[in-house]
């Protein structure tokens, strides 16, 4: 379990953050705010789930989600509204990769990129994306298309 303070999170007297493993009744605050951030649900197991939580209140969450290649990823980084724009989500990226192995991959929106490149991480190649994350691009890319989407999904990689 881990704490820290964040300055200016309007409507919460407590500023404390605790991150701390999900619990199995996480679960249906974390699948809802999965749904409501427009997030890949799949995969979605509380016991890979690293919550936070400001005065008592669940505010994000965060996973690092195993592959059949045996490749990791971080997913499903989500902050519930009230807490956006106070750093949430890079503490709870920061955490989870204290705790991952590398190489490190993860799929995002392009409008993302910046944000994930200030932890390291670089988008990829096709050719260089391991199977798991190839079949997740080419079935989004496919997905985006027929939907007209503006933004398109990055593969990225944290290798050191």
């Amino acid at each position: 379990m881990a704490r820290f303070w964040l300055a200016g999170v309007e409507g919460v007297d407590m500023t404390v953050v605790t991150l701390r493993p999900a619990r199995p009744e996480d679960m249906a605050a974390i699948r809802g705010l999965i749904r409501r951030s427009r997030i890949n649900p799949t995969g979605l197991k509380w016991e890979r789930f690293v919550v936070a939580e400001i005065g008592g209140q669940f505010a994000g969450c965060g996973q690092l989600k195993p592959h059949s290649d045996g490749t990791l990823e971080l997913a499903s980084i989500a902050v519930e509204t009230p807490f956006r724009g106070q750093g949430l989500a890079a503490e709870i990226i920061h955490h989870l990769l204290g705790q991952a192995p590398r190489p490190l991959y993860l799929n995002c929106r392009s409008g993302l990129q910046g944000f994930y490149e200030k932890f390291g991480f670089r988008v990829m190649s096709v050719d260089e994306m391991p199977a798991s994350q190839k079949r997740l691009f080419r079935l989004a890319r496919a997905l985006m298309k027929l939907f007209a989407q503006k933004e398109t999904l990055l593969i990225m990689a944290l290798e050191t």
